[in-house]
């Protein structure tokens, strides 16, 4: 599949490491018109995201961003 548009997040946190192995079992899963990378290097979590559409694109972005935001505050919970 051909991806047109894409997106590079990094997201620096204490627990990037954590998110980061939380967040890699979701970009795992397959979402339409998608491909995801997620990688952690120290303290800095990247999320680089493609896709075939801008609409697609968006949608990958706000999902990524909801699941980040859950392990966040689960470890703020713990």
């Amino acid at each position: 599949m051909k991806y047109e548009n894409e997106a590079e997040l990094r997201i620096e946190s204490d627990h990037a490491e954590i998110i980061c192995r939380a967040i890699g079992v979701e970009g795992k899963r397959s979402i339409p018109r998608t491909e995801v990378m997620v990688e952690c290097n120290g303290n800095v979590m990247i999320l680089k995201i493609m896709a075939s559409d801008i609409n697609a694109l968006r949608a990958a972005i706000n999902s990524y961003m909801r699941w980040i935001n859950l392990a966040i505050d689960i470890m703020e919970m713990v």
